[in-house]
């Protein structure tokens, strides 16, 4: 009698066997280090850290000049002081921030943004809490100046290093959606803020805002922020982990190349195109800084109505959040070098309308070209760093740049003098304009660097 073949046996073992034993399928695991009350554990957990640095950016704004400028005018009218006077307020914060950038970069390196972001959050709001009882002009200088630097070195410095090591092919749109955090602040605040001096003054105004600043930033910080995800077993953007990288998550951190040359602090320096962008980075806020602290003032100058000058500051910032978006996304598809450019001559047709804009209708189309302008500076000032130089060292790279740019805040102390010596702030544009020509050509020389040794 023939045998039957072996895979019919094999068959038929199989049917008569107990029902074979599958392996238990596993839950999937929870990255250690991420909150487990995030709810969205199928969406990229870098969107966490966007929606933390966009509450955080949202609420630091009272030390930006988009805000600020709608104290000028009352804190002039009680206590006498001189334009200049107050621009020294924000020349000290913007130094001092500066300066501090330095160290906080390394930190956030070292130990992750989340520290570094909730103790600037503490911070701007004892500020904030101080500047409602100020009578002298050095409590003036001291409160404002810890709020503006904490905002500079702590808020911005963690939350965009935060944004641009969670992202790297996304990094665009990521970094746009966080910079719309601070836009949407500098658009809304200013509009609430009329509304509490309207009611009482703005003493009251600044009670307020220490409690909102303390809480929205201090809160998603400490909740959310985390440094890095390879950290926590992740890639950037959400990429697949490969298995090697999960097994070995609970150990160590995942390396990952992510097509992206990463540069150290000492490499990045030995190149021209790293002191062309930090040259470019000391103009922006020089033009930028200054116009935004006087920018109700300016216009109130030219004839405004107060309600007409807050509603500029408004469309302006408005126009600067939903802008930054869209240049996020291009970005992404277009050198970072190019956007830098464009950026400067939105900066340049800024400032040479200032010149004419003496109504309305023309405050309000100058409001939207320097609203677009500002949007841009949100995301290339990052993305120049980031895309020239890496995330290995990013920290550290931003915080060395940083006190190079302790002297652009002479620009809202200039632009304050100009105004008390001349009773214009024409002179100011003009220098500005001149200031957005030098921009452009500093990053028509700025060609990406490259590695020796990598078959160039």
């Amino acid at each position: 009698m023939r045998r039957p073949p072996a895979s019919c046996e094999r068959r038929s073992a199989l049917r008569n066997s107990p029902a074979r034993e599958q392996p238990p399928r596993l839950p999937p695991q929870h990255p250690p280090g991420i909150p487990r009350f995030w709810p969205l554990r199928r969406v990229n957990y870098g969107w966490a850290i966007v929606a933390a640095s966009f509450l955080a950016t949202f609420a630091e704004v009272p030390g930006f000049g988009p805000v600020f400028t709608i104290f000028i005018k009352p804190i002039q009218d009680e206590l006498g002081w001189s334009r200049t006077a107050i621009s020294t307020g924000f020349l000290i914060g913007s130094a001092s921030g500066a300066l501090a950038s330095g160290v906080t970069g390394r930190l956030v390196d070292r130990y992750g943004p989340r520290v570094v972001v909730a103790a600037a959050g503490v911070c701007i709001a004892g500020a904030l809490l101080g500047l409602s009882a100020i009578e002298e002009r050095w409590h003036f200088w001291t409160f404002f100046g810890l709020a503006r630097g904490s905002a500079i070195a702590g808020v911005e410095i963690g939350t965009s290093v935060a944004v641009a090591k969670w992202f790297v092919r996304r990094r665009g749109r990521a970094l746009a959606f966080k910079s719309v955090g601070q836009r949407s602040g500098q658009a809304l605040l200013p509009i609430l803020i009329y509304a509490v001096m309207a009611a009482s003054d703005w003493r009251t105004a600044f009670v307020a805002l220490a409690g909102f600043s303390g809480v929205v930033i201090v809160v998603p910080a400490l909740l959310l922020l985390r440094a890095k995800p390879e950290d926590h077993g992740l890639l950037p953007d959400g990429a697949p982990t490969p298995a090697p990288a999960r097994e070995s998550a609970a150990s160590g951190a995942v390396r990952v190349d992510m097509d992206e040359e990463s540069w150290t602090l000492s490499e990045a320096r030995r190149t021209r195109a790293f002191w062309l962008i930090t040259a470019f980075l000391m103009c922006t806020p020089f033009v930028q800084g200054a116009t935004n602290l006087h920018m109700a003032p300016i216009f109130q100058d030219k004839g405004l109505s107060d309600a007409q000058a807050v509603s500029i500051v408004s469309i302006f910032a408005a126009t600067s959040a939903l802008s930054i978006v869209p240049v996020g996304f291009v970005l992404e598809r277009v050198r970072v070098r190019i956007g830098a450019m464009a950026q400067a001559v939105f900066v340049l047709a800024a400032m040479l309308l200032l010149f004419i804009a003496d109504d309305y209708p023309l405050a309000v189309v100058w409001a939207l070209i320097f609203g677009v302008g500002a949007g841009m500076r949100n995301v290339i000032e990052v993305m120049l760093v980031a895309n020239y130089f890496g995330r290995g060292s990013l920290g550290a790279i931003k915080g060395f740049t940083a006190p190079f740019r302790a002297a652009s805040p002479l620009g809202p102390v200039l632009a304050g003098w100009i105004s008390d010596e001349t009773g214009s702030y024409g002179l100011a544009f003009g220098l500005f304009a001149g200031v957005a020509v030098l921009m452009l050509v500093l990053m028509l020389f700025a060609s990406p660097p490259r590695k020796r040794g990598n078959g160039d």
